[in-house]
């Protein structure tokens, strides 16, 4: 109810007055604690001399960030325009031929970079998981999936199999689990669409295609098969008009995201202050909340760089891949909430839609959630934290859907239809405020820590209570009520498009 209702100009305007003072407010507490701070010997490690123009200290506290952008970058830059490069030429010359070179070329990549023996491990993995989808037995082809995957995370297993990698550098754990985890999706998804269509006998060529696409192959997105056999087969594809503009328009937002998040870490030193409790105790209460929300918004901005790097190359080989995920200002409900689309669409087309069908029954759902948790948290690695992670959104999930039910029961049905629409609209974003951040505490968990997590609660929850709690939510209602009125604007505008579709 009040989905397509509209709220006067005049408090849309006040809503976005209070966001952006706030967010500014708590941008300043940030800043000055980032400068107060640049010089604490718990800093040292993590904040160090940046840009020499900028005259300033960068935050260079993400592992990942920093060798992707400059030690690995030229080689990353390299391995993606050799793929470019060699991809257009056969798209000109042998059309039929293409899927081919992007194999060939994925597993070269890999044997450069990881050596044979990793080579020859996961095709170990690839025709392990060929021979048992020739049964056509769904749960047999998940199962071996799930062991495989976990001889990728488990002790001894993992230990062995890391042996395979030739040679020792900066990212080479993080390649070796990126490209083993992410074969055994994909391996896993071929068996599963081949029980699914048994009539189309895919083959094992069809298999080594799919898994050594090279901008897909460390670091995702993962494709479906069905998806992905689909679109590569293609042997004369065509660019759907001003698709062309459209790629060079994402390449050129992912260099200004690159360019701003550099620029950005020399003035908030926001993955840095995290780690020291001590000094993040003294923040403000705004300027923690700000801390904490600023978090997850970079770990959002750093997989849509990512995605929209590799995406615009997949799109240069005339793939629709998956889009980055869902911005975190944007979330207001856990079932919108991931941090890679590929894994959440591969989680609910084998698991999550399977098991829960409609997600409208109470029983099911808990089944449903469960089931893909439990997947997610060998996917990520078990631990402590990721048990924690996994239970609180698994929670979250199924809470969200027991609170639809009870605002459907009769009594309080009748008090909401009692409402206006504009009215109902307010009451439900007030419940999408609370929400918001049981969404960012849930996540900090993993993306930062069980301790900082801790500290954020406390401050705005109960040495913050009432005036930084209400406060915080009386900001973050206003968010809500904009990222609503955004979404009724594209919801009219879809709508109008259908309309002049229609024939007359």
């Amino acid at each position: 109810m009040g989905v397509k209702t509209a709220l006067p100009a005049a408090e849309l305007g006040l809503y976005s007055l209070v966001l952006s003072g706030a967010l500014g407010y708590a941008g300043r507490g940030l800043f000055e604690a980032s400068q107060g701070g640049a010089h604490r010997k718990a800093f040292r490690e993590s904040v160090r001399p940046g840009w020499e123009y900028i005259g300033r200290k960068m935050d260079v506290a993400d592992f990942e960030w920093v060798m992707w952008f400059t030690s690995f970058r030229n080689a990353i830059f390299f391995a993606l325009s050799g793929h470019v490069l060699f991809a257009k030429l056969c798209t000109m010359v042998a059309p039929q031929l293409r899927s081919w070179v992007y194999a060939a070329y994925g597993a070269l990549a890999v044997v450069g970079t990881m050596g044979p023996w990793y080579l020859l491990l996961l095709l170990g993995h690839c025709v392990g998981l060929y021979v048992v989808s020739l049964l056509h037995q769904p749960w047999l082809c998940l199962g071996l999936g799930l062991a495989s995957l976990a001889s990728f995370k488990l002790d001894p297993l993992i230990s062995w199999q890391s042996g395979f990698v030739t040679g020792t550098f900066d990212l080479q754990e993080v390649l070796f689990h990126g490209g083993s985890g992410f074969t055994v999706l994909r391996c896993t998804s071929f068996a599963l669409e081949s029980c699914a269509h048994p009539d189309r006998r895919y083959s094992l060529a069809d298999l080594l295609k799919y898994n050594f696409y090279l901008p897909f192959f460390f670091f995702g997105p993962i494709m479906t098969f069905d998806r992905f056999h689909a679109q590569v087969s293609q042997v004369e594809p065509v660019r759907r008009e001003g698709e062309l503009w459209r790629i060079r328009a994402q390449a050129g937002l992912s260099v200004v995201a690159i360019v701003a998040v550099d620029i950005f870490f020399h003035f908030f030193y926001i993955l840095t202050i995290p780690n020291d409790l001590k000094f993040a105790s003294r923040l403000p209460d705004s300027a923690l909340a700000g801390l904490a929300y600023s978090n997850l918004v970079y770990d959002w901005v750093k997989a849509a760089v990512l995605f929209g790097v590799v995406n615009t190359v997949a799109r240069l080989d005339h793939l629709d891949p998956p889009q980055p995920p869902k911005c975190i200002t944007a979330l207001y409900v856990f079932s919108e909430t991931h941090f890679d689309r590929g894994i959440n669409d591969w989680l609910c087309r084998y698991v999550y839609d399977h098991v829960g069908g409609e997600h409208s029954e109470v029983i099911p759902e808990l089944a449903a959630t469960v089931a893909t948790f439990a997947i997610t948290t060998l996917w990520l690695g078990p631990c402590d934290t990721v048990y924690l992670w996994s239970c609180l959104n698994c929670f979250g999930l199924n809470f969200e859907l027991w609170v639809q039910k009870l605002a459907e029961w009769g009594p309080l049905a009748r008090i909401e239809a009692s409402l206006s629409e504009q009215m109902s609209r307010r009451v439900r974003a007030i419940f999408g405020a609370m929400n918001f951040w049981a969404i960012v505490m849930y996540n900090l968990v993993s993306l930062n820590s069980f301790e900082f997590t801790e500290l954020v609660a406390k401050r705005l929850l109960l040495t913050g209570f009432p005036q930084t709690t209400l406060a915080v939510l009386f900001v973050t209602y206003c968010g809500v009520q904009l990222v609503k009125e955004r979404e009724r604007t594209l919801m009219l505008e879809e709508e109008q498009k259908q309309d002049k579709e229609k024939p007359e």
